[in-house]
């Protein structure tokens, strides 16, 4: 059995740990000559009213601006590598799953945060779900683990 990696998804918060995963995301798709696709997710803010009837959202406007600066800072963090970029509104786990289904994605890479404790039970951990819940293979990059070698240019 051969294995083919010919898209990698690298989802990202834009925080520190998801700095570490794209390096990985980014070296992998050059080693295997794969397609790379940087998501980004902006959460969807629902606000219960005081009745049980009706939620409030995030003004249009509101959104409309998180999603360009969301935008601006992918762009940013990914800067010229060679990506298809997107940025979209939802929950993270939905999001990025259904994106992985829709572009046939072979490898999604992340970063965690490496909460444990207190903090990993009121937080959650969006990449422990995506090992449990997606199709496809997942790999986490701990903020802690292990670095990235370099191998010596030839002299």
């Amino acid at each position: 059995m051969s294995v083919t990696i010919g898209r990698i998804l690298f989802a990202t918060d834009f925080s520190e740990p998801a700095r570490g995963a794209q390096q990985y995301a980014i070296t992998m798709a050059e080693k295997f000559s794969a397609e790379l696709h940087a998501l980004h997710v902006v959460p969807e803010i629902i606000l219960p009213a005081t009745d049980s009837y009706t939620v409030w959202t995030l003004p249009e406007g509101g959104m409309k601006a998180q999603l360009e600066a969301a935008e601006r800072q992918l762009q940013k963090e990914i800067g010229s590598v060679v990506a298809t970029r997107q940025v979209v509104v939802g929950f993270p786990i939905e999001e990025i799953m259904k994106y992985a289904n829709d572009h046939d994605i072979d490898l999604i890479v992340v970063g965690t945060h490496g909460h444990t404790g207190l903090a990993h039970l009121l937080m959650g951990s969006v990449a422990e779900k995506l090992v449990r819940l997606s199709t496809c293979p997942v790999l986490t990059v701990h903020p802690k683990g292990h670095p990235f070698l370099v191998p010596k240019a030839p002299e």
